[in-house]
């Protein structure tokens, strides 16, 4: 089954719909939640899921130990290509202490910052990319990979490992210029992209059908904007499907269905 990178500029919605495909994926089978933003803090919240013990780069010896292979990798080879695992891998080998189950629902983290002045999140994207590579799933086996906001992870190459975009576009000006920027990307990377809009009425759905379809962007799905929703992250409950869940549904019927 497929790996599904969900990206999108800051506050759209990402983590929110990362959360509620992982609920609807869990009723076909099992599903991983790569958490590769560095700095979100409230994935774990929003799934009902306590998060692991150990981010998966603090497994690996920390973050200096990723950052010297990083290092070692650029000066020898030219390339961020880090070698962190010996060979492919299945969920069931994951360490206990990187990954949390919920039922069907596994958290995982890639790195977290810690403190300040501590350097970059270049590490975390080798990590990122090198993970999603090696990893290998089952025919009733998810991925999906919440990522941080804007064009990092596509910079980093953490793309290469999945099989499918999701760009997430809210009712915003910078939200329409990073789609004609990811979609680029994407088709440069050889990969499937669909574009979905988050948080919109009647009103600024039509207006960014219209902005984007200028761009020739074609859209997947809208998803209208939920007090419901707003209300559980504000008091960091943890998120039901109710209010989406026939969109949602839509979405996997209508774009993963081709990548089983």
């Amino acid at each position: 089954m497929p790996k599904v990178l969900v990206c999108g500029r800051g506050g759209s919605g990402k983590s929110t719909l990362v959360t509620m495909l992982a609920r609807l994926l869990a009723e076909q089978g099992k599903v991983l939640v790569v958490d590769a933003d560095e700095s979100n803090l409230g994935l774990g919240k929003m799934l009902g899921i306590t998060p692991p013990a150990r981010a998966l780069m603090e497994s690996l010896g920390g973050k200096r130990a990723v950052g010297e292979k990083l290092m070692a990798a650029i000066r020898s080879k030219g390339t961020e290509e880090v070698k962190m695992f010996s060979g492919n891998f299945g969920t069931g080998e994951l360490p206990d202490e990187t990954v949390t189950w919920k039922g069907r629902v596994g958290l995982l983290q890639i790195g977290k910052i810690k403190h300040s002045k501590e350097g970059c999140a270049c590490p975390m994207g080798a990590l990122a990319r090198e993970f999603l590579n090696k990893l290998t799933l089952g025919s009733q086996e998810w991925v999906v990979v919440d990522t941080e906001a804007g064009l990092e992870h596509f910079g980093r190459g953490v793309f290469e490992g999945v099989d499918k975009v999701l760009m997430i576009v809210d009712p915003s000006q910078e939200a329409v210029l990073l789609a004609e920027k990811i979609v680029r990307l994407a088709g440069e990377a050889n990969k499937q992209l669909a574009v979905v809009l988050n948080k919109v009425d009647e009103q600024t759905g039509r207006r960014l059908r219209e902005m984007l379809a200028e761009k020739k962007i074609k859209v997947t799905a809208a998803l209208p904007y939920s007090p419901d929703i707003a209300e559980a992250n504000l008091a960091g409950d943890p998120l039901a499907v109710d209010p989406l869940q026939q969109k949602l549904e839509e979405i996997i019927t209508g774009e993963f269905s081709t990548l089983a």
